[in-house]
């Protein structure tokens, strides 16, 4: 019989004391307040160790299952796996300005699909380039939106919003002063940002050389499989641009910190040399030797005087020089103007060849490092094969070599070019204009003089050849840069981490914040409904409190 307000009376304990009267209950009445159960808290215990685990399995499961329900959700909200997506490079060089605008596929598994023929790249360029905008840069901006307008119409307008558009402005910027740099771009980024693409102020930036030669290793070596494989095994660039000369390729020598790139593709790592040979290219270089000869005047020309004339063994004979068209500073011409009659054509391979060495060896005294090829440049031993672009390209397929023909028989042609008589070069190729036509004496020459006298390149090495496409991928180095930005992009969204997954994607977002919100609140109801309730009562017949369980709804 249990009551919890009843007491019992007990004649044998009538005579003891009343502090001893009830020994139990004086026991367990000073420890009521601190009273635990085991039983009750090893129970709570359980709980909530088994609930917490049932929560943190439950949000994996969650996960993994958006991961598998939306496995190609970018940073930017769109879905890439199976679908096409597009990308905007603009070149903006010295002579002109180009866009590329690029459509590619990106393949559930996060690969992507280029297709850098006719249906998957379009491009048009601008003249003049943006240098020549120095003293009115709101003047780039109207040229600028000539290009961001071609890129509307190829562009899809639902696509716009996640298609990045970079410009990368090259040698004919990097010519002028900081300053002026600034105000061009600046009036250029306002054109971006109101193109409708996805744009960012530091996306509108002048490139270093190196990056222009890196860029044209990374699309070289894509067109011929040989990116995303072994170091070793993958092909150098050296190519002769207009004003400059780019080499690039896999060294396993030290390098110097301002030549060394690093390249990550694929689960290899590329170190590069890669340096930009400023005044090197090849209508430069034709210049200064051309300036050259005039300001040295008979200094120059000790071994090449007849009968008290200057001779340009690099001209064709019965050329007449037109000074006006020649890129020299207007101090050049006026100071040196007096030697124009003493210049006299007389196109000589040999000798052309060893002027275009002394060019290239120009400064080599200031050499501070162990190699310097040309001029006061490091340049370490060439490893590998190599492809020669550009003009490399232009000058033997305008000798109608092959692109695996050797420095040698570029010498035989540049022979037979430079001893014949201008009038005659003039009727065998009357479709090119004077300028064009009278270069190739230079270049054959020059070219024996950079890659053999230079860089050592043997005259009968087959391991170079010239290209400026493989496999119908033009050699562009703005498809390089495409190539690399748009494969770093996607290496950061199809990042197996939850920040990837979530990072900029609100909807993702709010599902896990909801399916963790309906976890807690089920385990809290869970925890509330499998609590028992107790209650600790007094229990005459035993003489002690007893802990009880009592009806929720009673």
């Amino acid at each position: 019989m249990r009551r919890s307000n009843a007491r019992t009376v007990n004649s044998c304990n009538d005579h003891k004391k009343p502090d001893n009267m009830d020994p139990t209950k004086l026991q367990f009445r000073p420890n009521r307040p601190g009273f635990k159960n085991p039983y009750k808290q090893n129970t709570r215990s359980g709980l909530l160790l088994l609930y917490s685990s049932i929560a943190l399995v439950s949000v994996v499961l969650c996960y993994i299952l958006l991961l598998l329900i939306f496995p190609n959700r970018g940073s930017d909200g769109s879905y890439y796996g199976g679908h096409k997506k597009y990308g905007i490079v603009i070149d903006g060089g010295s002579s002109g300005t180009r866009i590329h605008v690029f459509k590619y596929e990106v393949e559930k598994d996060g690969i992507l699909r280029y297709d850098f023929g006719k249906n998957g790249l379009a491009s048009i360029k601008v003249n003049p380039g943006l240098s020549a905008y120095a003293e009115e840069p709101e003047r780039a901006a109207a040229a600028l939106a000539e290009l961001v307008e071609f890129g509307r119409k190829r562009v899809p307008r639902e696509y716009w919003r996640e298609t990045e558009i970079r410009l990368m402005a090259t040698a004919g910027m990097r010519m002028l002063e900081k300053h002026v740099q600034d105000r061009i771009l600046e009036a250029c980024r306002t054109v971006l940002r109101g193109s409708g693409f996805r744009f960012y102020d530091d996306w509108a930036a002048v490139i270093s050389g190196s990056d222009e030669g890196l860029y044209a290793w990374v699309v070289a070596n894509y067109a011929l499989g040989t990116l995303g494989g072994d170091p070793q095994g993958t092909t150098g660039i050296i190519e002769l641009g207009g004003a400059s000369a780019q080499v690039t390729f896999v060294s396993d020598e030290p390098l110097p910190p301002d030549y060394s790139r690093t390249v990550k593709y694929g689960n290899f790592t590329y170190n590069l040399y890669s340096h930009s040979l400023l005044q090197f290219g090849q209508d430069v270089a034709f210049d200064l030797l051309l300036e050259s000869l005039i300001s040295r005047g008979r200094e120059l020309a000790t071994n090449t005087l007849q009968n008290g004339k200057l001779m340009d063994p690099c001209t064709p004979r019965g050329y007449m020089h037109n000074m006006a068209s020649r890129k020299l500073s207007p101090s050049s011409l006026a100071e040196k103007s007096r030697y124009l009659s003493d210049l006299h054509p007389n196109g000589n391979f040999s000798e052309c060849r060893s002027a275009s060495l002394k060019l290239l060896q120009k400064d080599k005294d200031k050499c501070s490092y162990i190699n310097c090829y040309i001029g006061s440049n490091f340049i370490p031993k060439l490893q590998g094969k190599f492809l020669a672009t550009e003009n490399f390209f232009h000058t033997s397929k305008f000798f109608s070599l092959g692109p695996r023909a050797v420095l040698s028989d570029l010498i035989l042609a540049g022979e037979r070019f430079c001893e014949e008589d201008w009038s005659k070069l003039k009727r065998k190729y009357y479709s090119l204009d004077d300028e064009n036509l009278l270069r190739y004496c230079f270049s054959s020459a020059y070219i024996v003089a950079l890659l053999h006298d230079s860089l050592g390149i043997a005259l009968d090495d087959e391991r170079i050849g010239y290209a400026n496409q493989v496999q119908n991928i033009p050699l562009d180095w703005a498809l390089g840069a495409f190539i690399l930005q748009s494969t770093t992009a996607m290496d950061y969204v199809h990042s197996p981490s939850v920040a990837s997954v979530i990072a900029g994607d609100s909807f993702t977002l709010l599902v896990l914040f909801g399916i963790l919100l309906v976890l807690i609140l089920t385990v809290w109801y869970l925890s509330k409904c499998g609590k028992p309730q107790l209650k600790t009562i007094y229990d005459l017949e035993k003489g002690k409190y007893i802990v009880t369980r009592v009806s929720r709804y009673s």
